[in-house]
């Protein structure tokens, strides 16, 4: 059977050439290529299975599912969602049809397929028709159809190790150097590469072939890798799954009041480019959600941190954040003001039908109160202390505690308020009865 990738040519791209032809020879992933591993039992049995291969670029996903497709005794098609739709996949299923056989379909970038394209893969991995090995960088559960993924096994890849990519890099450079033994790279420049491929074998593989090809007699120490070939951008989509987990990380660090990791994520997130005043919003939700009233004034600060970006813009302004992060991380939590928000919007939800008491609704006309709207209200400010004793909830519900404040903070300030206040109501309470 011919190879879905013939790298034989010296033409081809190195990352082509290096392409492992053998599960052993995959780099980074053992929790699919050790022999306990139920990938590599199914090569072993020369059984295919249909999967997603999801992970970031050059980790192996296209490797991995070429030697599933060819390791089984069946005949396979290479389609990209990038350039093919239905018709396409039709035309592999008719084949398949009229040759009386299954097809492994390998799908590139198979979340570039919008739902009317999944479709039309369903009824044929159901009836055998085609086994499909779908490759993708993006998160299948946002990207693909629950009936889809319920077909399909999900295979998550991760970045590759700094040694995995040195032990590509360095067979990457024997390569080279079997063309011309004038080639060389010292091993500081080498381990450099690998480190600044950040996880990707084709980026690692394709800066060495740069240096390759700018000076095939040149012996490469560190300072020239470093002038000739920038660092690999770091792996980030402002919409996907990298700026996610980044602000994930940045808000449970805070939450969790770790003010190092905090700055750390921080600056991850904007040397990755993220939008400042993205992070500067995030960061006003988590002074309201993980602080709240144990700190009233870090709702404050984070406003400040805003409106000084909003002035200054970047880089000065990106100072702002820093410390509002930092002010975050080491504030006193509490969410009990979260919990209150959500509590009352349920019970508003479940009771929106219930009236405003009387004595609560507005009456601005003669007729209204003639009516009775706003009849026994207690203006608060004509009573000692401004307290007084009359129900604000609908009188179906009588008095709910939706707002509970911890022992942190300003909150146990509150806390002691709250409990002076019930004191109070209780004694005009019984002062009522006598």
């Amino acid at each position: 059977m011919p190879s879905l990738f013939d790298g034989s040519s010296h033409m081809a791209p190195l990352a082509h050439r290096l392409r492992p032809k053998k599960l052993q020879d995959v780099q980074g992933q053992c929790e699919l290529t050790d022999d306990s591993a139920w990938f590599a039992a199914a090569i072993r049995e020369k059984r295919a299975v249909s999967c997603v291969f999801w992970g970031p670029p050059g980790v192996g996903k296209t490797t991995l599912a070429t030697l599933m497709a060819e390791s089984v005794n069946m005949p396979f098609a290479m389609l990209s969602a990038v350039s093919a739709g239905k018709k396409e996949v039709q035309q592999v299923v008719a084949k398949a049809k009229s040759e009386n056989r299954s097809y492994v379909l390998f799908l590139d970038e198979i979340h570039r397929f919008n739902k009317a394209q999944q479709d039309v893969l369903l009824p044929y991995l159901e009836d055998g028709t085609l086994i499909l090995l779908g490759a993708t960088t993006e998160n299948p559960s946002f990207n693909l159809n629950n009936a889809l993924l319920s077909r399909c096994r999900i295979v998550v890849l991760k970045a590759l190790s700094e040694e995995a990519l040195l032990r590509i890099v360095q067979r990457g450079l024997d390569d080279l150097k079997s063309q011309t033994s004038s080639f060389y790279i010292e091993d500081k420049a080498l381990q450099w590469l690998a480190n600044a491929a950040d996880g990707d074998a084709r980026y690692g593989l394709n800066a060495l072939q740069a240096l390759f090809e700018a000076d095939e007699q040149k012996s490469w120490c560190l300072d020239d890798v470093q002038h000739q070939w920038m660092r690999r951008q770091a792996n980030y989509d402002r919409n996907g799954d990298g700026h996610y987990d980044l602000i994930s990380a940045l808000h449970k660090s805070i939450r969790s009041s770790d003010v190092n990791a905090s700055c750390y994520w921080l600056a991850r997130m904007l040397e990755a480019g993220d939008e400042p005043l993205y992070v500067a919003r995030r960061l006003i939700r988590i002074a309201t959600e993980d602080i709240g009233l144990a700190d009233p004034k870090a709702l404050n600060i984070c406003m400040d941190a805003q409106r000084m970006f909003e002035f200054l813009g970047s880089p000065e302004g990106e100072q702002g954040l820093f410390e509002a992060a930092i002010y975050l991380a080491l504030a006193p939590k509490s969410n009990a003001a979260y919990l209150a928000e959500k509590a009352a919007r349920k019970l508003a939800r479940e009771t929106c039908h219930l009236d405003v008491p009387n004595h609560l609704k507005n009456a601005p006309t003669r007729l209204m109160k003639e009516l009775g709207r706003g009849e026994g209200y207690q203006y608060a400010h004509h009573a000692k202390d401004a307290v007084v004793n009359q129900s604000h909830f609908p009188d179906a519900l009588g008095d709910i505690p939706l707002f509970e404040p911890t022992q942190r903070g300003f909150e146990r300030t509150l806390t002691e308020r709250m409990a002076w206040l019930d004191e109070r109501r209780e004694a005009l309470r019984k002062e009522s009865k006598t």
